[in-house]
């Protein structure tokens, strides 16, 4: 894994600016043959956010592809439609897709879309301690136990989940005394609630969570983001089945295609991206500025080559089992397909 995430986000991102002219599709696409019907399941988090634009936008429409979302509230969740037939393609966790892979549901993984999406906020008071401690997580964790007669409560997502997988793998880069904090699952919404409530010390905080709670809390203390805690882990990525890049191969090219369009959108202009973002995540209760700051929160960084997240994910994946999220790491020889990419792109 790089000791420098930057460097290699650098290097991703600056590869975008080359593709989007690789990402241009021709006008006459769309007119040239029949609308392709691509069936996606995707988890509504911020780090699908490529695809909410070329969906939203109207550009999969004119270039010949017939989105039908379906929305799902985990990965398992997709992955079980997916065994039913019911999905071509997918925006989830990588996880969940590698597991499929491994049971051989023929999903493979077509592109990256986000890194990260969560941050870990802390409450004034524990957000002190890591002040005072030099924000050296097993002495701030520590300093808060003894000041206040009790570990520090902290909720995360289910096992399983990017953020908790990060969160997990951070306390243990760090060594952090697992007696000095007390645990606790909770949802998306249900962490966002009890941080608002103050019924705990800090959590797991998805985006645009995390702006919202950030902006009703300014004592609210960011301590680490997702890829400060796990280094270019994938929290989001595309994947395609085996039958519809068999049988669609053209259409597959060209969601790539309009995915690298949508993410230098979403890098570089956030705030007109917010707009379909929106219309996907904001189910009219969150304002498209609160979800161009989160586009552009450090929380997250929006990357496209599948290339790019090979290694982590087998680190994820390996640490994973030493969670006991899974009994053995799926096997990801194979899961990669990046014919997609390649052709889209002009490799």
């Amino acid at each position: 894994m790089s000791s420098n995430p930057a460097l290699s986000r650098r290097a991703v991102l600056g590869g975008l600016g080359a593709l989007a002219g690789a990402a241009a599709l021709p006008a006459s696409y769309a007119r040239a043959a029949a609308p392709v019907q691509a069936r996606v399941g995707f988890v509504p988090v911020i780090g699908a956010s490529a695809f909410y634009v070329l969906d939203k936008a109207g550009w999969a429409r004119e270039a010949g592809l017939d989105i039908q979302a379906t929305k799902f509230d985990s990965g398992p969740a997709a992955v079980s439609a997916l065994a039913s037939g019911t999905l071509d393609l997918l925006a989830i966790g990588i996880a969940p897709v590698a597991v499929a892979y491994a049971r051989g549901l023929g999903a493979r993984v077509i592109g990256a879309g986000g890194i990260g999406g969560s941050l870990f906020l802390a409450t004034a008071p524990l957000g002190e301690s890591f002040r005072e401690a030099g924000d050296a997580p097993a002495q701030a964790f520590a300093a808060f136990r003894k000041a206040r007669g009790k570990p520090a409560r902290i909720a995360t997502l289910p096992p399983g989940a990017m953020p908790t997988t990060a969160f997990r793998y951070w306390l243990k880069q760090h060594r952090v005394d697992p007696a000095d904090l007390e645990v606790v699952t909770m949802g998306i919404e249900a962490t966002q609630q009890a941080l608002l409530a103050g019924a705990i010390d800090g959590g797991q905080v998805l985006e645009p969570a995390a702006t919202i709670v950030r902006q009703r809390i300014p004592s609210a203390v960011v301590i680490a983001t997702a890829p400060q805690m796990f280094p270019n882990a994938p929290g989001v990525v595309y994947a395609a089945t085996e039958s519809f890049l068999k049988a669609q191969p053209q259409a597959a090219e060209t969601f790539m295609k309009l995915a690298v369009r949508a993410t230098e959108l979403v890098r570089t202009k956030p705030a007109e991206a917010a707009v379909y973002v929106q219309q996907a995540l904001g189910s009219g209760l969150v304002s498209a500025a609160v979800l161009e700051k989160a586009l552009a929160s450090p929380a997250v960084s929006f990357v496209i080559d599948p290339r790019s997240i090979v290694e982590s994910t087998r680190e994820v994946l390996a640490f994973q089992v030493e969670l006991g999220d899974y009994r053995e790491a799926p096997n990801i020889d194979g899961l990669f397909d990046f014919g997609p990419w390649d052709r889209a792109t002009g490799r």
